[in-house]
């Protein structure tokens, strides 16, 4: 009987093995820039074309390699960061499998210029799916240079499941992000198609934060430092004012690598209950230092789930430290204690009574009776004119017949509503009662209804803006003075690729360069919202549907702009108000929930109104 088992050639090994290492362009770039940290370099660059599809270039000015190094990398588990076994426990490198070259090779077309200082030549090399062309001599600058072109020319499939070039540019700028913020006393740099993306020079922490994330992110950190004997803690937290919805920046470091810990993620936030809005987070940059013995990185390729001996340890030193941090700089109003010269302002009191204005009327006034009473001023005299007097109409209070005032119109939140059908309400009162400016109380026939007024709004104007999106209907409102955002380039790219919907849902938008956008024109209907985080806040949906079909990227889009045009929770409103709201909600297609999920309506039933009395 024949044998059926056998060894698979290297070339399909690492083929299997890159399906865990390499998933996608980024996946290149974090390793090849970690390779150049452990080279000791001091400036990385790293260029992309068309998203990495086409080609990823990584130039740094490290140690260089010698010609048998630079073949020998190539191989699996061929590494210089570890010897034995022991050395897993004592990690001081980004790097220690000895996989990534040979993942990478072994899916792509790989050509490696190196040199080492005091050497007067370097080394070039070509592989190309595993397969080394003859290492030749070349002139080169001390350092490495991969040049990473057609990646998964030969996996197809893989090639053909890569998500669109926004999306797959913003992978590689996060993973770029997450290696420059870890080291900030080296110099990087992030071109993508021949645009420079990033140019960041070294500094400290809370400068390479400012210079990735843009000046505003600055007012809001708050500096983080522990030092204990089982690890050292530092970097900034965010300030409760600073929380958001979606896709706020959120950091763990541990070693210089960069780690997702949500058992620790818990920490953080815990330390902001009742400070922030439900839902909402905030940001934060933290840097552990932990002896390399009580950590554990070898449980994945990518090495960003990291075990901890003590976890349950650190947990309460870092949300004690993060409590001490927003408690210590939480800003306080300052009581002004200097009021000489200033306005006395009288302490007001619903208890005591206030004289209602009156306007006092001559009923007997008539514009047309002239009295022919003279008037002297000095030696003048006046006279009415007998000409003018005739031109006066006799009963001329006829010709006014008909043209009395109507009852006055109260404004309403939504203008012009289509008629509504009277019997569909038939069992509804016509007068509301709004409870501490949240809800919309109603008798109906079976009890009381409850009515969120801003989610019931919300799902008002996700319909609305959606019907409208979909029809090239949005109205648009010139500003009188145009106001500034500044985007971070993962927003910006993102826009690119949203940039037709944005203009559809009537916003205008200028580019000034270095990552600000002007903004020319809103849809009308949202004045008074903050443009600025409008448009971020949009930009974020459209970010986290990246790979979605379009509708469901206007649904996103549609959903922030309603979020943010919506009544807020505690705005008071009037009865015909209440009214609109309440036959706008049940003219939509969904009436008891959100375009997220969130109950709108509750009823509190007859029987159990009952039951509260016996």
């Amino acid at each position: 009987m024949r044998d059926i088992i056998q060894l698979l050639p290297d070339s399909v090994a690492n083929q299997i093995a890159a399906g865990e290492v390499i998933q996608r362009p980024a996946s290149v770039v974090k390793e090849l820039v970690e390779n150049a940290i452990d080279a000791g370099a001091k400036r990385i660059d790293v260029l992309i074309q068309d998203a990495g599809r086409t080609s990823i270039q990584v130039i740094d000015d490290g140690k260089g390699m010698s010609e048998t190094d630079a073949r020998l990398a190539f191989e699996r588990h061929a590494t210089s960061k570890i010897r034995q076994a022991g050395d897993l426990f004592s990690l001081h490198t980004m790097g220690f499998r000895g996989e990534a070259l040979a993942s990478i090779a072994a899916v792509a077309q790989v050509e490696l210029k190196t040199r080492q200082e005091g050497e007067e030549v370097g080394t070039h090399l070509s592989v190309s799916g595993s397969r080394f062309s003859k290492p030749e001599p070349c002139a080169c600058p001390a350092g490495s240079n991969f040049m990473v072109n057609n990646l998964f020319f030969n996996v197809p499939a893989r090639r053909k499941f890569l998500k669109s070039n926004s999306t797959e540019t913003n992978n590689i700028i996060a993973a770029f992000e997450r290696i420059a913020l870890v080291y900030p006393q080296l110099a990087f740099t992030l071109s993508t198609n021949g645009v420079e993306t990033f140019c960041l020079r070294p500094g400290n922490t809370r400068q390479r934060i400012v210079d990735i994330f843009g000046k505003r992110i600055n007012q809001d950190l708050l500096p983080v430092k522990v030092d204990t004997t089982m690890c050292r803690i530092s970097g900034f937290v965010g300030k409760p004012e600073s929380a958001k919805r979606k896709t706020p920046h959120q950091y763990f470091f541990v070693n210089g690598r960069f780690m997702r810990h949500p058992y620790f993620h818990k920490a953080v936030q815990q330390a902001y209950e009742r400070l922030v809005p439900e839902g909402e987070q905030t940001p934060y940059f933290i840097q552990f230092d932990v002896d390399p013995g009580d950590i554990d990185v070898n449980i994945h390729p990518t090495k960003t789930e990291i075990k901890f001996e003590n976890e349950q340890a650190i947990w309460q030193i870092l949300n004690a430290a993060v409590k001490e941090s927003v408690g210590m700089y939480s800003d306080v109003t300052a009581i002004d204690f200097d009021t000489v010269g200033k306005p006395d302002i009288p302490i007001f009191n619903p208890t005591a009574g206030a004289d209602i204005p009156s306007v006092k009327l001559n009923p007997e006034y008539n514009p047309f009776h002239v009295s022919n009473t003279s008037r002297s001023a000095g030696a003048s005299q006046w006279q009415p004119q007998t000409d003018q007097s005739a031109a006066v109409p006799d009963k001329w209070e006829k010709l006014y017949e008909g043209l009395k005032p109507s009852q006055p119109v109260e404004p309403t939140l939504f203008g012009d509503e289509p008629e509504q059908d009277e019997e569909a309400f038939t069992d509804k009162s016509p007068a509301h009662y709004q409870y501490k400016g949240r809800y919309i109380m109603t008798a109906v026939k079976s009890g009381l209804m409850l009515i969120d007024q801003h989610r019931a709004h919300v799902r008002i104007l996700y319909e609305r803006y959606l019907k409208r999106l979909k029809a090239h209907k949005m109205e648009s409102q010139k500003l009188l003075f145009p106001e500034m955002v500044q985007l971070t380039p993962q927003e910006a790219n993102t826009l690119q690729e949203v940039a037709g919907d944005l203009h559809d849902m009537g916003f205008e938008l200028t580019d000034m360069a270095g990552g600000s956008y002007s903004i020319q024109a809103v849809p009308a209907g949202v004045e008074g919202v903050n443009y600025a985080s409008l448009i971020t806040d949009m930009l974020a949906q459209a970010a986290e549907k990246a790979g979605a079909m379009r509708e469901d990227v206007q649904q996103g889009m549609a959903l922030s702009l309603a979020r943010n045009a919506a009544i807020p929770v505690g705005q008071v409103l009037g009865n015909n108000e209440m009214e609109n709201i309440v036959n706008s909600l049940f003219a939509c297609e969904d009436v008891n929930h959100t375009p997220d999920g969130k109950k709108i309506i509750a009823i509190l039933r007859q029987q159990e109104i009952d039951l509260l009395f016996d």
